[in-house]
């Protein structure tokens, strides 16, 4: 169980915005909308004073956001080869990562897994079990604003070849002594190394948060 390191102010602003994002989608009358949105509002005041950002920039993002506040979840694929990993340097900022992606609505876990690993790679996965489910707030840095969860899967490689994307720039597999540098909020140390000690006891459960 890893403990909660975002900043305070983002805490505050992210379960503010949570709140009014589930009222609004509850509200009835006028006067319980325009109170959710003055919540709206004052989480993307406080997001604005701890950053570079405007409130009038970041209000239009939280109130996009529809229905009731639920994580976003977030599904990466760990694929060994010969003791090597897999990793995708990601196209926005030019680090690596394990492949994956947001899920959407009507997907199976683990064909995401497989489906993100072969749009973003080229090669083909079969998803073979569950290293972790972990929150991604919570692993060292924040993943967003939102919150989300992060589902591992070890895969096993059955086909395909090294292929880019339009959000990857290259494609590889690296001994886990010797990583290019991480996109941090995709795959981090702490993901590597649970990945690691799955592969040495085939038996180990699954961790999560």
């Amino acid at each position: 169980m890893q403990n909660d390191k975002s900043p305070q102010w983002l805490k505050w602003a992210r379960e503010i915005q949570a709140l009014s994002q589930t009222g609004l989608a509850f509200a009835v009358t006028d006067y319980e909308k325009n109170r959710y949105a003055r919540l709206t509002e004052l989480a993307a005041e406080i997001t604005s004073s701890f950053t570079n950002l405007k409130s009038e920039e970041i209000s239009p993002v939280f109130m996009n956001q529809p229905g009731y506040a639920t994580p976003k979840i977030d599904v990466r694929s760990a694929v060994i080869r010969e003791g090597e990993i897999l990793l995708v340097q990601e196209k926005t900022d030019e680090r690596w990562a394990m492949p994956g992606g947001w899920a959407d609505v009507g997907d199976f876990p683990a064909s995401v897994a497989e489906r993100e690993t072969e749009e973003e790679s080229g090669y083909i996965v079969k998803a073979r079990k569950v290293i972790g489910v972990f929150d991604a707030n919570r692993s060292g840095r924040p993943m967003e604003f939102f919150h989300a969860f992060k589902i591992i899967f070890l895969c096993d490689l059955i086909g395909g070849e090294s292929a880019i994307s339009d959000e990857t720039i290259d494609v590889g597999f690296f001994s886990f002594d010797n990583l290019p540098p991480l996109s941090q909020n995709r795959t981090n140390d702490r993901y590597l190394n649970e990945v690691k000690l799955h592969l040495e006891d085939p038996k180990r459960a699954a961790c999560f948060d």
